[in-house]
């Protein structure tokens, strides 16, 4: 009986002992766990700031490359936009020009139909036959106004080199001096320029009062 218990003793202690070793051993591994732990959540940090470094570098570079296809586009408008308007005008000049040579082509019509009109009533011509001339006359120079077409009235104004021509001068008690007193060959503007300078001559002024200026002179010198 005491050699059974003594075993049983020898046993329960082995038993007791080998617990204590495996408790041991778990209490050492398990700081081990614990140490690994932390490398391993730093290493997926810095990881993870390695890939947020990327994108962000990554997004900089597309943002520049968004900023600089803005900026050519930008500028393209901005030529695309010049082009457009150079044409507009360069069209609206060829336009002009092609005005413009019609219509000086036309103005001798115009001159010769103010002709035959005066020289009609000048003549007697029967009254029908001038009405007829001047629905013509008339209708000829409305359709060249819609054009741009204006007739000048130089007669009695002020004489301007820039709408009037001399070609002489003459003495009048009723135009004052340096008008016209009289216009031989009507002007045209075209779309508000000079077209054609009208043909005029120039009042010198009151015949009377200029000899009289003549004639004061001496007395006053």
């Amino acid at each position: 009986m005491s050699k059974k218990r003594k075993n049983t003793e020898t046993a329960g202690g082995e038993d007791l002992s080998d617990v204590n070793e495996a408790g041991s051993k778990a209490e050492k591994t398990r700081p081990a766990s614990a140490e690994a732990l932390p490398k391993n959540e730093s290493n997926v940090s810095g990881e993870k700031a390695e890939e947020e470094q990327e994108a962000k570098g990554e997004t900089s570079d597309v943002s520049a490359e968004v900023e600089g296809l803005k900026d050519r586009l930008l500028r393209l408008r901005a030529d695309f936009d010049n082009y457009r308007k150079r044409m507009a005008r360069d069209w609206e000049e060829r336009q002009a020009r092609a005005n413009e040579d019609l219509m000086v082509a036309l103005l001798p019509v115009l001159d010769h139909f103010e002709l035959g009109l005066r020289s009609a009533e000048e003549h007697g011509a029967p009254e029908s036959v001038l009405e007829g001339f001047r629905l013509l006359y008339n209708q000829l120079r409305d359709v060249l106004a819609r054009f741009g077409l204006e007739p000048l009235e130089a007669q009695g104004q002020p004489f301007d080199v820039r709408d009037h021509e001399a070609v002489a001068h003459m003495a009048s008690d009723e135009v004052p001096a340096d008008h016209v007193a009289r216009q031989v060959r009507r002007g045209y503007r075209l779309s508000g320029r000079p077209l054609r300078a009208a043909q005029v001559i120039v009042s010198s002024g009151n015949p009377v009062s200029e000899a009289q200026k003549s004639a004061s002179a001496p007395e006053q010198g």
